[in-house]
């Protein structure tokens, strides 16, 4: 794989872990599309280093748990208006 590519990798996997931000939120910031920053971490990440790959996983499970949760909030936001 290029170099290029393991760095963005890299650099988008330690954005996740450290901060819990979600896959969306981490597309933004890098410029990137949801789908490639999903396949980053979950499918890419896995073969480059196991052990970022896991802490990684509990973010994004975490982010699937809550997930219903902020999809609620948004919605009472932009009815409250």
């Amino acid at each position: 794989m290029r170099e290029d590519i393991l760095s963005r990798i890299v650099d988008e996997a330690n954005y996740i872990a450290d901060t819990g931000a979600t896959v969306r939120k981490a597309a933004k910031v890098f410029h990137f599309s949801k789908s490639t920053v999903h396949k980053d971490v979950t499918e890419r990440l896995k073969i480059i280093d196991k052990e970022l790959y896991k802490k990684v996983k509990k973010v994004l499970d975490k982010n699937l748990a809550e997930r219903h949760i902020r999809g609620g909030e948004a919605t009472r936001k932009k009815y409250s208006r």
